[in-house]
């Protein structure tokens, strides 16, 4: 089993995903045990920065190696719903006057992962020719959208490539709580034990 990188240098951990991610192995999901082809890539919230820059080498590199990425933000998708929804604009003008609960509320119904942001997932899978898809923009959805949610619902549309979710937390497995996703260290997001610690796969 590799050594866990989660906190090794930045430098260390992205050579650890480009020879993973373009490995033969994780292309194929070999040895996945019948599982869904979810993996995480957990960060500290403030390296947000720093990861960003790191996504972008690593599909750069990853074209440079003929292997293509469907990079998928979730925030930038939210906003591509509101405005096929035609309330972008509407919903600028009452974020400042709505509670915080009543525009969670409004924005949960309109994003509802299963009815709406999965869908267009879904879309952009269809639509797009690609080895592997990218999830980034966690953070900026909370709390409007978990990311158990989207992966649970994901499970139905991308399970014939491997996808490769970068969270802005912890990705904790334990035989007393099962496996958790816990937002900026902080929060738990809630049990799901379906994807893979990419720092504990081999290339």
């Amino acid at each position: 089993m590799t050594t866990d990188l989660t906190n090794a240098p930045m430098s260390e951990r992205f050579e650890h995903l480009l020879s993973v991610t373009s490995g033969e192995r994780f292309l194929k999901m070999q040895g996945l045990g019948n599982e869904v082809p979810f993996f995480i890539c957990s960060y500290a919230a403030s390296e947000a920065v720093a990861i960003s820059k790191l996504q972008k080498q690593l599909i750069a590199r990853l074209a440079e190696r003929g292997i293509s990425v469907l990079h998928l933000n979730l925030y930038d998708l939210c906003i591509e719903i509101f405005k096929a929804e035609g309330i972008w604009e509407r919903v600028l003008e009452v974020e400042p006057e709505e509670s915080k609960e009543d525009f969670i509320e409004l924005l949960q119904g309109v994003l509802d992962p299963e009815s709406n942001l999965v869908p267009l997932m879904a879309q952009k899978i269809a639509a797009t020719e690609h080895q592997i898809m990218v999830l980034s923009g966690v953070g900026e959805v909370f709390p409007y959208i978990r990311s158990h949610n989207v992966l649970n619902n994901l499970q139905k549309v991308a399970k014939d490539r491997p996808t490769l979710m970068f969270f802005p937390g912890e990705y904790t497995h334990s035989l007393e709580s099962g496996a958790s996703l816990d937002l900026f260290g902080l929060l738990r997001d809630d049990k799901y034990y379906r994807a893979f610690n990419i720092y504990h796969c081999e290339a």
